[in-house]
C-alpha cells in the first residue's frame, strides 16, 4: 500500500522575502504596486518564481472588502441569451475591459420572479464591486437594489424609470424613424411593423420611431405586438400581420432575428422580397447577412455598447465622476437587398 505523501506546504510572504535577501514590508510593496528599487523589485520577482509563491487574493479581497468581480445581468430568457447575438457581443465587449482592469465577470441571467430574487440578494450579500444591467425593465427589484445599495452600476439602454445612473446605448427612436422613412421611399404604400419587446426602451422606443416615420399614414392595424426579439416569434407575427392585410408591401421588424422570421413567413406565402414586400430589420447582427436577401437593418455597435457600459463601471470602482445623462454611440443605416 502506498504510503500517502505529505501536502507541499504553500509558500508565504517570509519565504519569498527570506529567498529575494529582503525584508517581508519590500515584498508586500511589490505585491501592493508600490515603490521599491529595480535591483530589489527583480531579485523578488525571481524568489517569486523560485518558491512558488502564489498571492492569496480571496483573503486579500476579504481584508479589502472587494471582491474584484463585476456582475454581468442579462433580463432575457435563458434560450435568448443564447441565440441572440448582441447579447454576447456586449458581453465580449464589457468582458474585455473588465479583464484589462484584472477584473472578473459574473454572468447573472433572470428569467423568472424567483431569479430576480436570487439575484437581488446575491447583490445584496456583497459578492460583486459592480454591476452591468442588459435590459432592465420598468420597476425592476434588482435596480431597486442597485440604487439603494449604492453599487457602481451601468445600464445598456436607458431604464423607462428614472435612475441616477448612467447608461450607455443608442438612438432607438431616430434609427426605426429613419429606416422606415427610407423604407417608405422605395414606394410602399402599406407598411407595417412587427414590434417586439414593447416592456423595455429599445422595443417601445423603435415603435415610436416607426409611427413618428409614418405620420398620418400610420395604421395601428398593421402593427403586430410580441414578447422578444426572437425569429420564431417573427414569423408567427407575420402570418397574423398577413391575415389582417394581404396587401401590406413594407414590413419593419423591431430585430434582425424577427426580420428573418418575417422572411420565412413571406416565402412560405409566396411572396418575393423585396419585389412584393420590402423588410427592413434592426441591429446588423450575424442574422442580417445570413437571410436571403440580406438584410437592409440598422448598425447596433453592440460590443462597443459593452465596452463603454464596462468603462463607466470601471471609472466609478476607481472613484471617478462619470455621465449620468446616458451615452449614445452611432447607429447608421445599413442598406441591403431586401428592400
Amino acid at each position: 500500500m502506498t504510503e500517502p505523501q505529505p501536502s507541499r506546504r504553500r509558500a508565504t510572504v517570509h519565504d519569498v522575502a527570506r529567498e529575494a535577501g529582503v525584508s517581508r514590508g519590500t515584498v508586500s510593496r511589490v505585491l501592493n504596486g508600490g515603490y521599491v528599487s529595480e535591483q530589489a523589485r527583480a531579485a523578488i520577482e525571481a524568489a517569486i518564481r523560485t518558491v512558488g509563491y502564489v498571492p492569496n487574493t480571496a483573503a486579500r479581497n476579504l481584508v479589502m472588502q472587494r471582491s474584484r468581480a463585476v456582475g454581468f445581468i442579462v433580463h432575457e430568457p435563458h434560450a435568448l441569451f443564447l441565440e441572440d447575438p448582441n447579447i454576447g457581443a456586449i458581453m465580449l465587449g464589457a468582458n474585455t475591459v473588465l479583464s484589462d482592469a484584472d477584473l472578473q465577470m459574473v454572468c447573472l441571467v433572470t428569467d423568472s420572479a424567483r431569479d430576480t430574487e436570487r439575484v437581488t440578494r446575491y447583490l445584496s450579500g456583497g459578492f460583486v464591486d459592480g454591476v452591468i444591467i442588459v435590459s432592465a425593465r420598468a420597476a425592476d427589484p434588482i435596480t431597486d437594489a442597485v440604487v439603494r445599495l449604492g453599487v457602481p452600476a451601468a445600464f445598456v439602454g436607458h431604464p423607462q424609470t428614472t435612475v441616477p445612473l448612467p447608461w450607455v446605448g443608442i438612438d432607438n427612436f431616430t434609427a426605426a424613424r429613419d429606416i422606415t422613412r427610407q423604407l417608405a421611399k422605395t414606394g410602399r404604400k402599406r407598411v407595417g411593423m412587427v414590434a417586439a419587446a414593447l416592456d423595455r426602451d429599445s422595443g417601445a422606443d423603435r415603435l415610436a420611431g416607426f409611427k413618428e416615420a409614418l405620420g398620418d399614414t400610420f395604421d395601428p392595424d398593421l402593427v403586430v405586438e410580441i414578447p422578444l426579439y426572437e425569429y420564431t416569434a417573427g414569423l408567427r407575427a407575420t402570418q397574423e400581420l398577413l391575415e389582417r392585410a394581404p396587401d401590406v408591401d413594407g414590413i419593419f421588424a423591431a430585430s434582425d432575428a424577427v426580420a428573418a422570421g418575417v422572411l420565412t413567413a413571406l416565402r412560405r406565402s409566396g411572396r418575393t422580397v423585396p419585389d412584393d414586400v420590402g423588410v427592413v430589420g434592426f441591429d446588423d447582427s450575424s442574422w442580417a447577412e445570413r437571410c436571403f436577401p440580406p438584410l437592409s437593418t440598422v448598425h447596433q455597435p453592440a460590443a462597443g455598447v459593452g465596452e463603454r457600459a464596462a468603462q463607466l463601471v470601471v471609472a466609478q470602482l476607481a472613484g471617478q465622476d462619470v455621465p449620468r445623462d446616458g451615452v449614445l454611440l452611432d447607429s447608421p443605416i445599413v442598406w441591403r437587398d431586401s428592400a
